[in-house]
């Protein structure tokens, strides 16, 4: 049986998930051999939901509270066996570090924690490279932790930045790489080629 796959995304109340779309495109062509069993969203009739609807996944609306035990509530009703975090915003407590991952707009960590998602972390790469400090901003993708985006890095590819950029320019470029990663690194991880091991991660990419 395929590992059974649960997906948070939090997309946004008009549009966004366009990573959870591409991990549903990758288990319906192979590239991802899971289940995914449902997907999350915060927003109850956003973007998420509608490519849930797309794909026939189940959709579940969480409006919180964002705490270990609804968290543990929702992966139970669906048994899920693994997490993936594409474009959730919402701190997660109580979920496993050795069966959740995340995937993040920038690099870690100097451009995470609380408030870095989204435009918010392209913002911060282009101040700190118009100040010479970066040259590149990247994709991490990493297990988590109960502290925002400090768990064992699993990937990271840098992603270069061009002196014309602006924050659009710089996150479609790094939302390409994040497609471009996001369904083959997920796949290793959930079918175990990629593992967490006392806190050491064993066959990470990292560039």
């Amino acid at each position: 049986m395929k590992p059974r796959l649960i997906v948070f995304a939090s997309g946004s109340a008009t549009g966004g998930g366009s990573g959870f779309e591409k991990l549903c495109i990758a288990a319906q062509d192979g590239t991802l051999q899971a289940k995914i069993v449902a997907v999350v969203s915060n927003h109850q009739n956003g973007g998420v939901r509608k490519i849930a609807e797309k794909y026939s996944i189940p959709f579940e609306h969480f409006n919180g509270p964002y705490i270990a035990s609804e968290y543990w509530r929702i992966n139970i009703q669906y048994k899920a066996e693994w997490t993936a975090l594409s474009g959730w915003i919402k701190i997660v407590k109580g979920l496993n570090p050795r069966t959740t991952i995340n995937i993040h707009p920038g690099p870690l960590p100097e451009f995470g924690g609380k408030g870095f998602y989204g435009h918010h972390v392209h913002e911060a790469v282009l101040a700190a490279y118009k100040r010479g400090e970066v040259t590149h901003s990247a994709v991490t993708m990493h297990f988590v932790t109960p502290v925002y985006d400090e768990g064992p890095h699993i990937l990271r590819i840098p992603v270069p930045i061009m002196p014309d950029d602006t924050t659009d320019t710089l996150g479609k470029r790094v939302n390409e790489v994040e497609h471009m990663w996001q369904a083959k690194i997920t796949n290793l991880v959930v079918n175990k080629s990629i593992f967490l091991d006392k806190g050491i991660v064993v066959g990470a990419i990292l560039h």
